[in-house]
């Protein structure tokens, strides 16, 4: 997690997605060592928020971070300022069987590089980008722990983030959360979602895209005005 202090008074907290790159190894060991729920997980964010002191926080989820995030400003209104979805797949289904598929080879550390490759360069990266940068750094086991977790909340649960303001970062090329269901979940929620869309990028948008996806956050934040949950 990494907290950044900006001029509006907002801290930002990052929810790592499915690359465990970002997770250091103890964290990534304790976090698959018990079944937990989404609702566990987002309680683990609002005790760092909390102890942060810093006031509600505006808090970005990449992956399956989105649902983390959604959760915590469903079940702690009174911690979140705002909430940015990135690359999130908010459908009220699961990802398609070849797409799980392709996610489970792609952490699949005793599979064939080429294959992985393949897979990860389908699921997660763009056309012209290159998926290689991802072999390394997965952790299985964060996989599966994540996977269970998004199993057993509803997507119902944590569907609307609560009351919060949306940011929601959408990538072009994207199978696991498409442009379409970004248009939809602004339909569905209103004028709280504001939808950003990263041209050439795909679910690896912070890999693919950083700067974008950094100024998209930086402006959102700015315009949030004075911390204060929503009611």
């Amino acid at each position: 997690l990494s907290g950044i202090d900006r001029a509006t008074g907002t801290t930002l907290w990052n929810l790592p997605g499915n690359t465990s790159d970002l997770l250091h190894p103890l964290v990534a060991s304790s976090y698959g060592a018990r079944q937990q729920s989404l609702e566990d997980l987002a309680a683990d964010i609002a005790a760092v928020i909390e102890q942060d002191k810093n006031g509600p926080a505006f808090v970005v989820g990449h992956a399956f971070g989105n649902r983390v995030a959604r959760m915590l400003a469903t079940a702690r209104p009174d911690l979140v300022r705002a909430v940015s979805l990135v690359a999130a797949n908010v459908g009220r289904n699961p990802s398609p069987p070849n797409v799980r598929a392709a996610i489970r080879l792609s952490a699949d550390l005793k599979a064939p590089d080429d294959e992985r490759v393949k897979a990860m360069q389908f699921v997660f990266f763009a056309p012209g980008s290159d998926a290689r940068v991802w072999l390394k750094g997965w952790y299985p086991d964060v996989l599966a722990a994540q996977r269970i977790a998004g199993d057993l909340t509803p997507r119902e649960i944590d569907y609307a983030a609560g009351k919060a303001p949306i940011l929601y970062i959408q990538p072009s090329h994207d199978p696991l959360a498409r442009v379409d269901e970004a248009e939809e979940y602004k339909h569905a929620l209103g004028d709280r979602v504001t939808v950003v869309v990263i041209p050439n990028s795909a679910h690896a948008v912070i890999i693919e895209q950083p700067q974008a996806v950094a100024d998209a956050l930086i402006a959102y934040a700015r315009k949030l005005g004075p911390a204060s949950a929503p009611k």
